[in-house]
């Protein structure tokens, strides 16, 4: 987890530093301070789609497919009066994550062994879809630089920051059931909800960097997925779009 955090924050850093230089491409730095922002809005939408995994997971949970995560939030930006090209954006949202699994069974409940339990049943019925999905409530705070505050949809824009979230339901999904050789037994849906195991608690850092209102983003879940001891130590990662400044 720490080489993950280094890495992560060392991106984040080159990203800061072009989005700066970007913005002086004249020979001399405009004084922003002196810039009337009365008309420029302060409450933006945040949409998010991104490609989630699992990263410190184990070879014996095999995943399958494409996971996809959206986000959505709302987010409130407050510009430094000194330097309008930084602010701080505070705000709240849902995040919803899918996460895919081949030949996999998930004992989400794990009421006979107080854990969470993955089972491999390639050589029995299975499901041929297969996936957990969790949401969150979710408050994101961001440290942003925009090249040009007065054409905010026409400049470099970059943002770090943090979002912490609390679990409001987890559930897996299983669709077409199959036996070993792929023939289909049953063609119907099984849905199990349960949060038991999964932390109830979701910290996170994150980043963007992009043009107008795209971006591209990437976030890292800090602490574990599952309670201690009651699952694997998997850590979500995040990248994808985001379109923002709405």
């Amino acid at each position: 987890m720490k080489n993950a955090i280094v890495v992560f924050l060392m991106l984040a850093s080159v990203v800061f530093a072009r989005a700066q230089d970007s913005s002086l491409t004249k020979k001399s730095r405009k004084d922003w301070s002196k810039v009337n922002l009365a008309n420029r809005p302060k409450d933006h939408f945040l949409l998010q789609v991104g490609y989630g995994t699992w990263t410190k997971r184990p070879d014996s949970i095999v995943t399958a497919g494409i996971p996809i995560s959206y986000n959505f939030y709302f987010m409130m930006d407050f510009p430094f009066k000194s330097s309008p090209q930084y602010s701080v954006a505070v705000g709240a949202g849902i995040a919803t994550d899918n996460q895919s699994f081949d030949k996999t069974y998930i004992d989400i409940s794990g009421s006979k062994t107080n854990k969470i339990g993955f089972i491999n049943v390639a050589d029995t019925n299975h499901f041929k879809k297969y996936r957990l999905t969790t949401t969150y409530a979710e408050a994101p705070i961001e440290l942003r630089f925009t090249s040009d505050p007065v054409s905010n949809l026409k400049s470099w824009k970059a943002a770090l920051g943090v979002k912490v979230g609390t679990i409001i339901g987890a559930g897996t999904r299983g669709k077409n059931l199959v036996d070993k050789n792929g023939n289909t037994v049953n063609a119907y849906v099984l849905k199990e909800r349960s949060k038991r195991y999964i932390n109830s608690t979701r910290i996170s850092i994150m980043g963007r960097f992009g043009y107008g209102i795209v971006s591209v983003y990437a976030s890292y879940q800090i602490n574990t997925f599952f309670k201690e001891g009651t699952g694997p130590d998997v850590r979500p990662l995040q990248v994808g779009i985001t379109i923002s400044g709405l």
